[in-house]
């Protein structure tokens, strides 16, 4: 090979695997923390989540969701197993399941550390400087404030992508009586508290607009074990929270919003606003509308290239 060909060549090895790598390091380098035995809407956002070529997905942790009154003694490891029995189903996208604490935080000082505060700060120390750590919260809160509060430093690298609260963007109201923010209420605090912590929260308030219904959702699930299993949890898992339709024929899938705004930022619109009063006054980001139409049918595109 001449010196000419073979810087010719060079040249274009150079760029093809400079492309590469801006590719990857243009996906988001994600941490699920879920409370995936607590409801559906978890399920459905894992497995959205799965396979995604715009995730670096490393690692599910499972959250504790003690406020329920089907809470067991450790609700974490509720979340854990049921996180095991969704990726035997999925073995081909095979990632680390990390037990998180199973009771929230008593003080706002201690942090309480389990495999999955210790998994997030490994993950976010392991990250060149000027990258972010994307931990998406679809649950309670205790995993990731442990971590922070193990390693404060970390708080640079994290990004938190977080389901809680309810909100209103005209008033910029909130109410934190909320599932998520009621199973660990320190922690939520140390979240909002934390300076220099990157917040986005995709609130009760705007993603309860994301509903499926059972005849169309049952429909495309019953034809793989994957879908089954979905279908299975529909069935057994009987709603607390209201008196409203009974027979379960829709579903509230609040996790999954989050997860298709990460996807597919054109789907959600988010805002700039204030913490609340009580909290170290900063600006955090809020998700204040969703395309739920163009969510649910980018949800069973997806759905149909894991089960093909």
């Amino acid at each position: 090979m001449s010196i000419r060909i073979h810087l010719i060549f060079s040249f274009f090895l150079i760029n093809i695997l400079g492309s590469v790598a801006q590719h990857d390091e243009s996906k988001l380098s994600l941490i699920i923390d879920a409370d995936s035995a607590n409801e559906l809407d978890d399920l459905f956002a894992i497995v959205r989540a799965l396979g995604e070529p715009r995730f670096n997905l490393l690692g599910i942790t499972s959250a504790q969701f003690h406020t329920s009154p089907y809470a067991s003694e450790n609700t974490a490891l509720e979340s854990q197993k049921i996180n095991e029995k969704l990726m035997e189903l999925l073995p081909m996208y095979a990632v680390p399941l990390l037990m998180g604490n199973g009771k929230p935080l008593q003080e706002s000082n201690q942090a309480s550390l389990s495999s999955a505060s210790k998994f997030i700060i490994d993950q976010a120390r392991s990250l060149p400087q000027g990258q972010k750590l994307d931990l998406v919260i679809l649950g309670s809160c205790t995993n990731a404030a442990s971590a922070l509060l193990e390693a404060p430093e970390i708080a640079s690298k994290l990004r938190i992508s977080y389901i809680g609260f309810w909100h209103d963007p005209e008033t910029n109201e909130y109410n934190k009586k909320e599932f998520n923010t009621g199973n660990d209420p320190i922690a939520t605090e140390i979240l909002l508290n934390f300076n220099g912590l990157e917040i986005q929260v995709m609130t009760a308030t705007t993603c309860q607009n994301l509903i499926f219904d059972k005849v169309t959702s049952f429909s495309k699930l019953r034809s793989n074990p994957l879908g089954k299993f979905l279908m299975n949890r529909w069935k057994i898992y009987k709603r607390w929270w209201t008196d409203e339709d009974p027979e379960q024929n829709h579903w509230i899938m609040w996790d999954l919003a989050l997860i298709e705004a990460l996807i597919n930022p054109g789907f959600a619109e988010k805002k700039s606003f204030q913490t609340p009063p009580e909290n170290n006054k900063r600006v955090i980001q809020i998700y204040t509308s969703i395309d739920s139409l163009s969510m649910k049918v980018d949800f069973w595109q997806h759905f149909k290239t894991l089960t093909q």
